[in-house]
């Protein structure tokens, strides 16, 4: 199997500080790769030197065989780059409906076509198109920003702590629903997520990180290993 994703030895960090210290890794189609570790080990860089919103110092980023590192958010958006931040950065003030007409800039093309089976995905947002985006709860909100993404039809799906701030139930069905999309369309899933509930029904893989490194490779079995857990976690 090809892989979607390459990371190959990627060093990133901040006014000359070094946060990421050799990344590499690799997912393919259909395939939820889970990032976990304690705060402020490098999840949340990683996702932004993945979608070029943190600057490369060394290594590379390869996109379904296309080298990607050097390249603007938005060029790898186009080139099928999906992103999900931390907080979600919805836009307000704008209705649903002109929040998903946002995320179909990314590729025009594709977003006619998948808008409707993007909606279905998440069928709050089919009755409420018009209403304003900042009036939704977080857990509506998180579903909308997920299908801003899909909207463009990316190849891989970056999502940063996607259940923070939402109530269990909601955090169960937006894990069903990135699980059922995975595997009908062969996105490639990369998570950032402490809840290793959630971890554990959908990752195909989990990447322990430390330091700015990638220390372990788990199983989502081994996630119910409660002294491996307070090991990687600190719990």
């Amino acid at each position: 199997m090809s892989a979607l994703l390459e990371v190959a030895g990627v060093e990133a960090g901040y006014g000359g500080g070094r946060v990421l210290n050799g990344v590499s890794f690799s997912i393919g189609p259909g395939e939820v790769l889970a990032l976990i570790g304690r705060n402020g080990v490098g999840k949340t860089t990683l996702m932004r030197a993945l979608i070029g919103l943190v600057r490369l110092d060394e290594g590379g980023i390869a996109l379904d065989g296309t080298a990607i590192g050097h390249e603007k958010p938005y060029v790898r958006a186009q080139k099928g780059m999906g992103y999900v931040p931390q907080g979600r950065e919805i836009f307000g003030a704008l209705t649903v409906a002109e929040n998903l007409q946002v995320g179909a800039q990314a590729n025009r093309a594709q977003a006619a076509r998948m808008k409707e089976k993007v909606v279905g995905y998440f069928p709050i947002l089919k009755t409420r198109y018009q209403q304003k985006a900042g009036t939704m709860s977080g857990g509506e909100q998180q579903q909308l920003a997920i299908a801003r993404a899909l909207i463009s039809s990316p190849k891989v799906l970056l999502l940063d702590e996607p259940s923070e701030g939402i109530q269990p139930s909601i955090v169960d069905l937006i894990g069903e629903t990135l699980l059922q999309i995975a595997r009908e369309t062969g996105i490639g899933v990369v998570l950032v997520e402490q809840d290793m509930g959630m971890v554990e029904r959908i990752a195909t893989r989990c990447c322990v990180m430390d330091k700015g490194r990638i220390v372990d490779t788990l199983s989502p079995a081994q996630l119910g290993d409660e002294q491996l857990i307070r090991q990687y976690l600190a719990l």
